[in-house]
């Protein structure tokens, strides 16, 4: 009975993050253990979210949910946890021994964490076998058995249900297979027969003729055009002017129409171990601000992996879409390019320990290097009195851009 009652709270609950309030279920999604609907706001008796649980053997229940705005979570739930209200927790994830994210998951009740899943961990999620789970010293394993057919299901739920309402629910089950073909269809593969997705990333200008810097997996793969926007105006089409792969630079043209009037400098002066920074990008881009997070931290070592010399290591968070975003120091001058995280899970099974907030920048003498190779007239500057992080992120807006492209699985960074 406990069990019964844990999964339809856990249904419901979800809607915390994805619409508060439920009440449901209306309409079925039965896919093999898993079960759900869509479900209202109790408050507005509006629609707020499809989601469907099942259990596992290991005590813990999973639950999907995708609400009307089109985000997706995951939910780990058991009548184990004890967490406090507003409680969160980093929860490693990794598909099929291959793929790998970090989700990041908040106690909504006592005995439930929710995280809001990227549209690249749905897809992966959704044509994986196995997915482990690891947050601190706890290691769980999902049979991932099924869930394709959900994630069509759930997405087929939603669809409906804004087209027709709650009141005409049905079996979402049925037609979710014809809408996920459907929507393969209308995503050809590339050149190279691998199926193209929309990646994004972040770059900054560094020249009033519109160079923009980002890093090489960024663009890598990208099929059609390359897309730039500042927070706020239209998108414009960038083109490749020359990329380094091993150092993971990219070098971007805006249109010869677009002139900027600010621009990024260049720190003409070496930066420190214990040095503040802050990093400005757009990670989850259309999943959390459509405007750029900023995020601080300091210069932890002057070298990067197996003392490679080439890169900052840096405590500042990052996620991806960070990517080519610029590391600036307190002055507001560049000190570095944000190029990758460490791979923790991969450190994890080698050591038995998952390290945290271990990051890397691109320094300005190989981001110099590469500019002077590719001719660009970009300006340097020695430190000035120092700023305070809202000014820095405020002078920055004008130049600061998300890179956005149609583009093949992408490319790991140079570490």
């Amino acid at each position: 009975m406990w069990l019964k009652s844990l999964i339809v709270a856990s249904v419901l609950q979800v809607g915390v993050v994805v619409g508060a309030n439920a009440a449901g279920p209306f309409g079925s999604v039965n896919v093999g253990n898993w079960i759900g609907g869509a479900f209202s706001n109790d408050e507005t008796g509006a629609f707020s979210h499809c989601a469907a649980t099942t259990p596992y053997a290991n005590g813990v229940i999973l639950v999907v949910g995708y609400n009307a705005a089109g985000t997706w979570s995951l939910a780990f739930a058991s009548p184990s946890y004890r967490f406090k209200q507003g409680e969160s927790a980093a929860i490693d994830v990794v598909f099929d021994g291959q793929e790998q994210a970090r989700l990041f998951a908040t106690a909504n009740q006592p005995n439930m964490l929710t995280a809001v899943m990227p549209a690249n961990v749905v897809r992966t999620f959704q044509k994986s076998s196995l997915m482990v789970a690891t947050s601190g010293r706890t290691v769980l394993n999902f049979d991932l058995t099924s869930t394709g057919s959900v994630i069509a299901a759930l997405s087929n739920c939603v669809t409906r249900v804004k087209a027709d309402g709650l009141n005409k629910a049905g079996d979402f089950t049925k037609g979710a297979a014809k809408r996920a073909a459907v929507a393969e269809k209308q995503a050809p593969p590339s050149a190279s027969g691998k199926p193209v997705r929309a990646k994004s990333g972040t770059g900054f200008v560094v020249s009033a003729n519109g160079h923009i810097v980002t890093n090489n997996h960024v663009i890598d793969g990208c099929v059609g055009d390359i897309k730039g926007n500042l927070t706020g105006e239209a998108s414009m089409v960038l083109r490749v002017v020359s990329s380094d792969a091993n150092n993971d630079l990219a070098l971007l043209q805006a249109p010869s129409t677009t002139t900027f009037k600010d621009f990024a400098r260049i720190r003409d002066r070496s930066i420190r171990s214990g040095d503040a920074v802050t990093a400005i990008g757009f990670p989850f881009h259309g999943l959390l601000s459509s405007d750029f997070t900023v995020t601080t931290g300091i210069v932890s070592s002057l070298s990067g992996m197996r003392n490679d010399s080439r890169f900052l290591q840096i405590s500042a968070p990052i996620q991806p879409g960070n990517s080519g975003g610029p590391l600036f120091d307190t002055t507001g001058q560049i000190v570095g390019v944000v190029t990758g995280k460490i791979p923790a899970l991969r450190i994890a099974a080698a050591t038995g320990n998952i390290p945290e907030n271990i990051n890397f920048a691109i320094k300005t003498g190989v981001l110099r290097d590469f500019l002077d190779n590719s001719v660009v007239p970009y300006q340097t500057a020695e430190p000035k009195s120092e700023l305070k992080t809202t000014d820095i992120a405020g002078n920055a807006r004008p130049y600061t851009m998300l890179i956005s492209c149609n583009g093949t699985e992408q490319a790991d960074a140079k570490r």
